[in-house]
């Protein structure tokens, strides 16, 4: 065999040695690496969400978190879409049932029930959140013409002040002024609000936090 032959196979032995001792050492680093840590995918807040925003695919994205940082309550994201939110939310946070109109927000209020009413000041909303405490007071016009004001609900705890939505049932009902509020009361209350409203414009005081 001529010597000019025998160099170039003994130049594509050494090659090709060197090829499978490298892809050696690289087999045995990825058995030696270790595994990935578990995680969930949690769907989250793609950006700052304010309350009563009825959810969109554009909204949610999906993180993986460890399974002892997922919050209980996580909704999946197929669900996501056409709810609307109870809450202000951050972009990042994970959004689970308490965030969500539904009957999560009423928590450990087991006797309550979550009651919609509107304000006759829509501003007054402006100032408020999930949580806070307000009284509701109806006001209408006594015999002589003067206006009568009373408590109907005391120390009612909100939950959700919900944006105006396109095509809401307040908006084809025509209800053209006020904001909606909702709160969780016991059903004799929420009874008193809903006749209420039917009579007097509500209006609603604050405690303080």
């Amino acid at each position: 065999m001529p010597a000019d032959l025998l160099r170039v196979l003994a130049r594509h032995r050494l090659v090709l040695s060197a090829a499978a001792a490298a892809g050696a050492v690289a087999a045995a680093l990825g058995a030696l690496a270790p595994a990935p840590p578990p995680s969930t995918p949690v769907p989250v807040a793609a950006r700052d969400l304010p309350a009563g925003q009825r959810l969109a695919a554009g909204d949610v994205t999906t993180v993986r978190l460890p399974p002892g940082a997922v919050p209980d309550g996580v909704v999946g994201e197929g669900a996501l879409p056409g709810r609307v939110l109870g809450g202000p939310v951050r972009r990042g946070e994970p959004l689970t049932d308490a965030r969500l109109l539904g009957p999560a927000l009423l928590g450990p209020d087991a006797d309550a029930v979550a009651t919609a009413l509107r304000v006759a000041d829509p501003g007054a909303l402006a100032v408020l959140g999930p949580g806070d405490l307000v009284d509701v007071h109806a006001a209408a016009a006594g015999p002589d013409g003067t206006a009568v004001v009373r408590t109907v609900a005391a120390r009612v705890r909100v939950l959700a002040v919900p944006a105006a939505q396109p095509g809401d049932a307040g908006a084809a009902a025509g209800f053209d002024e006020g904001g909606l509020l909702v709160v969780a009361a016991r059903p004799a209350v929420a009874a008193e609000l809903a006749g209420a409203a039917a009579t007097a414009r509500l209006t609603v005081a604050v405690h303080g936090r």
